[in-house]
């Protein structure tokens, strides 16, 4: 006889099979949700309105639509079941918008607001960024709900509508409603797995901070016959800044650039890590911080790109020497850097060297912080024994995600420890033209999250971090 959270996780693999979340879903990419276009504004509120809060309140949740406090920002969704204030409380996190759909971009026919399924994979906007994902932690725990009538735990989910435009006011939000939200543990998805067979737990993320570099020296350009050789090239002058910052291999040259060394325990954890996704690019074994391997360059270290460079006129150049020339460029950093740090860093750097005509200056894109749960804490292993529960083997587990979220609001603001489980992989297509989400990898997170919120409602959990707010929303 099976045990009762086997025969939950059978229940929802049954209703999985039924195409319940696939129906689901197909509800949610049908919303043009699109948060860098003012226009969909109306949307990105109906969103919460029509569709999530209604689906929750089916839960026995209490929802409400908090204002975003950031003027002209899109507003957020909190949602509360409380059944009894000794139970632990997890908070949820998902975000309900999406990149643009670039409409006529998309292979074989398929818009990016109607969700397709074709070899194995479902198409759509916001398939695995991240409608997709909260569509399958909230299935989750209604079949909890359909399995034992009872959650067992307290459970808040907070969902925000401007992720992709940086999450303005999340910040805020949590400071100013901490006692709503406070909870013992954050559980959430986003992000891609390691790869698309391997289960993954990542506790945190690198921090993103973009910069800009300029240098502008004359109103026009002038003949490079004529001038050539006596007029001061602001593109090679640039080319010369990024190469006193970065050397031609990857390597960070500006020493408050650089993160301290790589804690043990997270060295341990990415021990018998290998990057990397059958059908993607090869990595390149020389690049980065020497040294280091593979997983330890991209979890466990900074990383600086040049993401654009400007000189000329590319499309069409002509024999003139530029005025001017920028470059914009993102250091992604793991947590123990402070990017406040980081323009007065490059600006001493570049004057140490002469170049005190290259302009340094952080650009528009507010920086995310880097955050990283010790692979070490009660939570990590209750969550891996629990994973391991419901797919046979122990998850991969990353001390952050390579990229960014923001996680600080949760880590930083609220004191959570912050446990992330991914649907998705790296091959997704995310923010790109084709973005998919597999059909193997739901089905498989709806099974781990049934696992998981079945086992946050029996004994055994890590102690409470703090009592369960008595407050109501």
């Amino acid at each position: 006889m099976s045990s009762p959270r086997a025969a939950a996780i059978a229940a929802a693999t049954a209703w999985f099979d039924a195409g319940a979340l696939l129906a689901e879903l197909t509800r949610r990419v049908a919303f043009r949700t699109e948060s860098q276009d003012p226009a969909r504004a109306a949307t990105l509120a109906a969103y919460l309105t029509e569709e999530i809060g209604p689906s929750v309140a089916r839960c026995g949740f209490e929802w409400a639509i908090w204002p975003n406090p950031v003027p002209g920002a899109p507003p957020l969704l909190f949602a509360e079941r409380r059944e009894d204030d000794a139970f632990p409380t997890v908070l949820i996190y998902g975000h309900g918008d999406v990149v643009a759909g670039y409409d006529q971009q998309w292979s074989d026919g398929r818009s990016p607001w109607e969700l397709s399924v074709a070899d194995g994979k479902w198409y759509g906007r916001g398939t695995a960024d991240n409608k997709g994902q909260h569509t399958i932690n909230l299935a989750a725990l209604g079949r909890i709900l359909a399995c034992r009538g009872r959650l067992g735990f307290n459970a808040k989910l907070l969902l925000e509508m401007g992720e992709e435009i940086g999450s303005p006011g999340l910040h805020l939000t949590c400071e100013r409603r901490a006692e709503s939200l406070s909870a013992d543990v954050l559980i959430a998805s986003d992000g891609p797995r390691l790869t698309a067979a391997s289960p993954t737990i990542f506790l945190g993320s690198r921090g993103a901070f973009n910069f800009d570099l300029d240098v502008s020296l004359r109103d026009g350009a002038h003949h490079s016959g004529n001038w050539g050789g006596l007029l001061a090239n602001p593109g090679t002058i640039l080319a010369n800044a990024i190469a006193a910052i970065v050397d031609a291999r990857g390597r960070i040259l500006v020493d408050a650039l650089r993160p301290p060394p790589i804690p043990a325990s997270v060295k341990a954890a990415l021990a018998r890590i290998e990057p990397g996704e059958p059908g993607g690019p090869a990595i390149d074994p020389d690049w980065g911080e020497p040294a280091l391997t593979p997983a330890e360059r991209v979890f466990g270290w900074n990383a600086l790109e040049v993401l654009a460079f400007r000189t000329g006129n590319p499309e069409r150049p002509v024999n003139a020497i530029p005025p001017r020339a920028s470059a914009h460029l993102q250091l992604r950093f793991v947590a123990g850097c402070d990017w406040r740090t980081f323009v007065p860093a490059v600006r001493a750097h570049l004057d140490a060297r002469g170049m005190t005509m290259v302009d340094v200056r952080q650009a528009s894109m507010e920086p995310m912080e880097a955050t990283r749960l010790d692979p070490a804490d009660p939570w990590v292993r209750w969550a891996s024994e629990s994973v391991a529960a419901t797919v046979g083997a122990p998850p991969v587990i990353l001390p952050n995600l390579g990229g960014a979220l923001p996680n600080d609001c949760f880590a930083d603001v609220l004191g959570l420890p912050t446990i992330w489980v991914p649907h998705s992989y790296p091959a997704c297509s995310q923010h790109a033209a084709n973005e998919h989400m597999l059909c193997a990898v739901a089905r498989e997170g709806l099974e781990i999250m049934t696992g998981l919120f079945w086992d946050l409602g029996v004994a055994g959990t890590p102690p409470r971090r703090r009592p369960v707010d008595q407050g109501r929303m």
